[in-house]
């Protein structure tokens, strides 16, 4: 599943009503930290303030022993789970080694498990993602592919834009032959309230370079992912 994403390149449209490339992200998404200097945010007793509003909303005693203290923790838990805003993407990929004796064939971290939470429910969802990607002369600490999909699924997002910003950080800044990105998860949004179905699991995938052009190389990705133990 590939998400409508704002351009990374310019392209050279016919006409000045030609449509935007599919697929393509902003390098801002993943060259930079999310939340600017400059950015208006609350305080945080502004924060546990509307944690108490909330707990209000919902029928609740917020003068009750039990919930004295939820706001404050609450405010603690979001600043834990969503510290992907302050973190640098670009920052890294940015050390890379050339110690490769020659290596031309792709790298494979498989089973990086993530927890991410739902732009649109603001309910997590959970799982694994595969990474591998075709090196050019240097390569990246494998603990930093890890790193770098920690950091995109700390922040609200939806599964496919979470797909396409790992794969497209690591295609920008690596300039590899290829990357392939294919993550798994279960969504709470849907298996906790609305349908409730529990163990459903929603797959997506990217692919660039030699990965989207070589089917063959695509397939070879996917059967190590999947492997004859899985």
């Amino acid at each position: 599943m590939d998400a409508l994403i704002k351009s990374i390149r310019p392209t050279k449209p016919t006409d000045k009503t030609a449509e935007p490339r599919q697929g393509e992200l902003d390098p801002s998404e993943f060259m930079a930290v999310a939340v600017r200097a400059d950015q208006p945010r609350p305080s945080r007793a502004e924060a546990e303030a509307a944690v108490k509003t909330l707990l209000s909303y919902i029928g609740e005693n917020t003068a009750r022993e039990g919930l004295l203290d939820t706001p404050r923790r609450v405010v603690e838990a979001y600043d834990e789970l969503y510290q992907g805003y302050h973190q640098c993407p670009a920052e890294v990929l940015n050390r890379t080694f050339g110690e490769t004796a020659g290596y031309d064939d792709f790298v494979l971290i498989r089973d990086i498990e993530f927890t991410s939470q739902c732009e649109h429910h603001m309910m997590p969802f959970y799982g694994k993602a595969h990474i591998a990607y075709t090196p050019v002369e240097r390569v990246v600490g494998l603990s930093k592919l890890a790193r770098l999909t920690d950091i995109f699924a700390r922040r609200l997002q939806t599964q496919e834009h979470l797909t396409a910003q790992i794969a497209a950080a690591i295609d920008e800044i690596l300039k590899p032959r290829g990357v392939a990105v294919l993550i798994e998860a279960e969504h709470t949004c849907m298996s906790v309230r609305g349908v409730a179905k529990h163990g459903a699991s929603t797959f997506t995938s990217r692919f660039t370079g030699m990965f989207r052009d070589n089917p063959a190389e695509q397939q070879r990705f996917l059967s190590l992912v999947r492997g004859p133990n899985r």
